[in-house]
């Protein structure tokens, strides 16, 4: 936990992060124990009385500080990041000024949490639906986009007057911390932040005791779908409501009057950003067969042109954060080779640096088209007409993200509307994401949603209320 803005424990054992690039040590943090949770979770609810009677103002003020903390600490947190997760220097900067904006955003709803008054039958009555501040929420972030998830996990449930506990990643410890110390060093008062850092070998022990908690009431976590399903099945027999965002095979759809140029461009973006490690990363491209030769060798050619290598240098692509992955996505390469597929740019890698790839040809008996890459590698499928793209685009098991381009603007939107995502964007990338909207996914991506009033109502509790006439009458 948190005290004084430093990390304290019932143990002094650590455990240590490697550079995936250098396989230097990036950071050391402590492996929390059983009782640390306790204690956080217990410091949190301490915390809650107070944090939850905090003015508005007070709570958007401190909101506001933190995302100027945040900013100042900028420097800081894109050189942990890059040792700790091998991003690249841009991508951790885009990642702090966007996490600042999620807490100004979140700050900006304080005054924004509102009831109603509720026409009632019952003469003298008074009904009021009500939202009131939670208690003690557990965040579980990521590693892939640090601080933007980081902050997400925590922001709008501290706007909405609840204490939060996040359980930082094993990959990124040290940057998951700095967030707790940023809003400490903002004046969120100590207990209503804790941050919980833990070896990867105690992850199931940690996360079991953190849903399981009788003072923990809700809780949110980002990441894949494999974990979403034992965090949801860890808090459904204490009917602990859980707001899930998991894996994504995010489509990218081109119609045949899409322009081609500008499609290209959306699906690099999406594909390539973060080396294929975003949720909403784009996975799948489903390009009508009229385009796909012409679409297949401009987006080839740009992939070809994508610098990978160290982040520390000047390269698009940098290192994804373990040899686990480029394991398992050579396997997805080989085997669709092996059914037909042909590589248009890039391949299989041999280090955690892979250049940008374009599988072409996939069909949907490769395990390519199905399984999540997380990676540099985009599979490309044909599709007959708009129908058929729609088919292709739904048929998976993920539903969070997908895009769709095309020129006659009612088509696009007509395919948008029956794709099953919980986002789609119309000539825009499948990467996209604002505080204010509403962020989650349908099927295997996910329930619930972060973001503006959907993130309201994810954290707060809605209650019935009335002032009745003490002396109605009784039928006895």
């Amino acid at each position: 936990m948190l005290k004084g803005g430093k990390q304290e424990s019932s143990d002094s054992t650590l455990f240590v992060r490697y550079d995936p690039v250098t396989g230097e040590v990036a950071s050391e943090a402590v492996a929390a124990t059983i009782a640390d949770v306790d204690n956080a979770i217990d410091a949190a609810a301490a915390a809650f009385p107070a944090w939850s009677a905090e003015s508005p103002a007070n709570r958007r003020k401190i909101l506001l500080d933190a995302a100027d903390k945040l900013e100042a600490h900028t420097p800081e947190f894109i050189e942990v990041g890059i040792a700790e997760t091998g991003a690249t220097g841009p991508w951790m900067g885009f990642n702090v000024m966007f996490a600042a904006s999620l807490l100004r955003e979140a700050a900006a709803m304080t005054t924004q949490i509102k009831g109603e008054i509720i026409p009632s039958n019952k003469p003298g009555t008074t009904s009021m639906a009500m939202r009131q501040s939670v208690g003690v929420l557990v965040g579980m972030a990521p590693w892939n986009a640090p601080v933007i998830l980081g902050v997400r996990a925590v922001a709008m449930p501290l706007a909405c007057g609840n204490t939060v506990v996040l359980k930082a990643s094993e990959v990124c410890p040290k940057l998951h911390m700095m967030i707790g110390e940023c809003l400490i060093e903002a004046g969120v008062p100590e207990g209503a932040i804790n941050v919980v850092t833990h070896a990867a070998e105690d992850a199931p022990q940690i996360v079991k005791r953190l849903i399981e908690h009788p003072k923990v009431k809700r809780i949110n976590f980002t990441g894949s779908t494999r974990v979403g399903k034992i965090v949801a099945s860890l808090a459904a027999p204490h009917l602990k409501p859980v707001l899930l965002e998991l894996g994504g095979k995010a489509p990218l759809v081109v119609l045949d009057d899409a322009d081609i140029d500008a499609a290209v461009n959306a699906a690099a973006f999406g594909s390539y950003m973060n080396q294929g490690q975003i949720c909403m990363s784009t996975e799948r491209i489903i390009v009508d067969e009229k385009l796909a030769d012409a679409f297949v060798e401009k987006l080839a050619e740009k992939a070809r042109n994508l610098p990978c290598g160290n982040p520390r240098e000047q390269v698009v692509l940098g290192s994804l954060y373990d040899m686990r992955t480029v394991a398992a996505v050579n396997e997805l390469i080989k085997d669709a080779e092996a059914k037909g597929a042909r590589i248009a740019a890039g391949g299989t890698g041999d280090n955690t640096i892979m250049a940008a790839t374009v599988v072409d040809g996939v069909k949907p008996d490769m395990e390519i088209f199905r399984n999540e890459t997380f990676a540099p590698v985009v599979c490309v499928t044909r599709a007959r007409d708009s129908d058929h793209a729609v088919e292709l685009a739904n048929d998976t098991e993920y539903g969070l993200s997908a895009a769709v381009f095309g020129s006659d603007i009612n088509r696009t939107l007509d395919v948008a509307k029956r794709i099953e995502s919980g986002i789609c964007h119309i000539n825009g990338p499948t990467v996209f994401d604002e505080g204010q909207m509403p962020f989650g996914g349908v099927k295997a991506s996910g329930y619930g949603r972060f973001g503006g009033a959907a993130g309201i109502d994810a954290f707060t509790e809605l209650r019935w209320i009335t002032i009745e006439d003490p002396n109605q009458h009784y039928p006895f």
